[in-house]
């Protein structure tokens, strides 16, 4: 059996329990992932967006930006992972959100980055009463 989805908001972490999952199970199932699909001010599509005022949607671009930024710096030579996760934490919370976590991981388990390894940057954060996630690769 072949599955396909439309991989979302922070699919990373969904995608490698459900891979787990179909293999401790020995299910003939397939994942293929997709790319996140994302508005014009980066903001990925989610059916939690729904629970955002309209600032507050407006507002929720924020994440993508500030991994953006964690992304950029880490691509420029910084290799202290706390210290990025730190400062993308320290600038959610500055424009209001409350940050559960931002992290660097390996793309392919999500343990302890290295550089010069495929890593994705992960976070969720609350903004007013909804948390959103979201994840990017470099």
């Amino acid at each position: 059996m072949r599955f396909a989805s439309r991989i979302s908001v922070a699919a990373r972490q969904r995608q490698l329990v459900v891979r787990s999952m179909v293999r401790q199970l020995a299910r003939p199932i397939d994942i293929v992932p997709a790319e996140t699909v994302r508005d014009s001010t980066g903001l990925a599509l989610s059916s939690r967006n729904g629970y955002l005022s309209d600032a507050q949607r407006t507002k929720a671009a924020q994440l993508y930006a500030v991994l953006s930024k964690l992304i950029d710096a880490a691509r420029s030579g910084r290799t202290n992972w706390g210290s990025l996760e730190r400062d993308a934490r320290d600038s959610l919370s500055a424009l209001g959100w409350q940050p559960d976590y931002v992290a660097i991981r390996r793309r392919s388990d999500l343990r302890e980055a290295s550089a010069g390894e495929p890593l994705v940057a992960l976070a969720a954060a609350k903004l007013g009463g909804t948390r959103l996630i979201d994840n990017l690769e470099f």
